[in-house]
């Protein structure tokens, strides 16, 4: 990560909790018995399974630490729907685009974005032109696909 600090939800936080958990518990548990398992095959020095073991479990204690990372580095934000009328952290928004095509959204950290589901990353170039506007405003964004002009009809 570049960043010192990252936004997230008290749910996105829990998620990544769970995450930790789970590869420090079952993650961990199921590697050590492959490795178990593995060098009692005999000559580890050509024993693929050992060898495709421990990379595995390199993988798993690099993402462990990926995950901590996360946690100690994350800033729990207070989600502001409809914040004084206009689209802030947490804001599920109602746009139509250029085309009459109406979307819907929520404004979630990184973490939590999933485009396909309605989640936007705050920091993604729509959210960010989305932010601190109202109903009726518009926003132009610039797209590797082009130039996209989005009108909020609603924010809640």
């Amino acid at each position: 990560m570049t960043d010192a600090t990252n936004l997230i939800t008290a749910e996105g936080l829990e998620s990544l909790n769970a995450e930790l958990a789970e590869l420090e518990g079952e993650g961990r548990r199921e590697i050590a018995e492959r490795i178990k398992t593995a060098r009692e095959w005999g000559d580890l020095k050509e024993n693929s399974e050992y060898h495709d073991a421990k990379n595995e479990q390199a993988h798993l204690e690099t993402k462990i630490a990926r995950v901590r990372e996360k946690i100690a580095t994350a800033v729990v934000v207070q989600e502001t729907p409809a914040a004084g009328g206009v689209v802030g952290f947490g804001s599920t928004v109602q746009v139509r685009d250029e085309h009459g095509a109406e979307h819907t959204w929520r404004i979630v950290s990184f973490h939590d974005a999933a485009p396909a589901e309605g989640r936007l990353s705050a920091d993604s170039p729509v959210a960010l032109a989305l932010l601190g506007r109202g109903p009726g405003d518009s926003a132009s964004v610039a797209l590797p696909k082009g130039k996209r002009v989005f009108t909020i009809i609603s924010i809640s």
